[in-house]
């Protein structure tokens, strides 16, 4: 392959991320001058590939939806399987395939053809898929919106239901979609609030772009990421453990494993002292169990109550009497599963 038709395919590949690209940004990407990246335009509207040009500040190059598909050479009953396949996917959150979809889907959705993008359609109104175990399902729809908002840096307005049932209308400007376990979520900055915000996007309906483009802003956090990690973890509720292990401080830190474990001090030879750092009450409960150690908790309190109640569920469970938990255990286990939920349901920032 020459050197020219490998830019053309990059370039290319550029313009089919639903965006706005200036010449200067395109020929920084690929090492030419703006008069190279005029020329290979020039080339690429001889092939029959629509690309339109806008003047001004906020200007640039977008490949606009047309007779000709990306250079997979793809026929129509393929674009339509492929369309339908990503949908799914983005849709249902297959793990460790989301975001690639969402913007495979969001590239192929621009170039294809009105009559195709009818019959993705079609199909998406028409079908259904079985949902499993109770997780939201999000439209993939909203997806690729959301998704062309965030590369065109374009204002946004939706309508969002919280965590509590409360309705609002926001205008965001977004800046990126994290998905983790089987949901959504989009990282904005809430004009209206003048505040970052995460909203689930599940919860979110009638995206609309309004033509209005804004200058990135610096998100504060390293990245997308770990913001959402971050503002989770805060709204959890957390406890540092503390606890006597009878085994060898070396063994018991290698099972514990990394920085993440917290610290580990011998006491004597065949045991030692383990202070975690901020975790749930399941999953100190369960690093503890997992040592395969004995061991006794010295704080907090209610780390001792929980593995009580743990303990005496899995007992009856082995000796089939599951449904006989004393009342304390149960207000135990309440107690936890509360702090529990108020974690998973951090991602219901308003």
């Amino acid at each position: 392959m020459s050197e020219t038709s490998a830019r053309l395919l990059n370039l290319l590949s550029l313009l089919q991320t639903p965006r706005e690209w200036p010449g200067s940004e395109l020929a920084g990407r690929l090492g030419v001058t703006t008069r190279t990246i005029r020329r290979d335009i020039d080339r690429l509207r001889e092939l029959g590939y629509p690309v339109h040009a806008t003047m001004g500040a906020e200007g640039g190059y977008r490949l606009a939806a047309g007779a000709a598909m990306p250079p997979l050479l793809l026929d129509d009953d393929e674009a339509v399987a492929i369309a339908v396949g990503l949908r799914s996917a983005a849709g249902h959150t297959i793990e460790g395939i989301e975001e690639a979809s969402v913007r495979a889907l969001a590239k192929l959705e621009q170039v294809l053809p009105a009559r195709l993008r009818r019959r993705v359609g079609t199909l998406g109104t028409a079908t259904v898929a079985l949902p499993t175990g109770g997780h939201p399902t999000v439209d993939p729809e909203h997806l690729t919106v959301l998704a062309a908002a965030i590369a065109n840096h374009e204002r946004l307005r939706f309508r969002y239901r919280a965590g509590a049932g409360a309705r609002s209308k926001r205008l965001v400007e977004p800046h990126r979609l994290v998905a983790s376990g089987r949901r959504w979520y989009l990282v904005a900055y809430d004009n209206d609030r003048e505040d970052w915000r995460i909203f689930r996007v599940d919860r979110l309906s009638e995206p609309f772009p309004t033509g209005v483009r804004t200058p990135p802003r610096t998100l504060p956090a390293a990245d997308a990421g770990a913001y959402v990690r971050e503002r989770m973890q805060g709204m959890a509720t957390t406890y540092r453990a503390v606890a006597t292990v009878y085994a060898p401080a070396a063994e018991v830190a290698e099972r514990l494993g990394g920085s993440a474990a917290g610290g580990v001090e011998p006491v004597d030879e065949t045991s030692c002292r383990w202070h975690s750092t901020p975790e749930a009450l399941e999953w100190l409960a369960v690093r503890l169990a997992l040592l395969g150690h004995e061991f006794t908790v010295h704080e907090p309190p209610e780390l001792a109550a929980f593995l009580r109640a743990m303990g005496g569920r899995a007992s009856r469970a082995a000796d089939g009497e599951a449904g006989g938990a004393a009342d304390g255990e149960k207000g135990a286990e309440t107690g936890a599963e509360r702090g529990a939920e108020r974690g998973a349901d951090a991602d219901a920032t308003p």
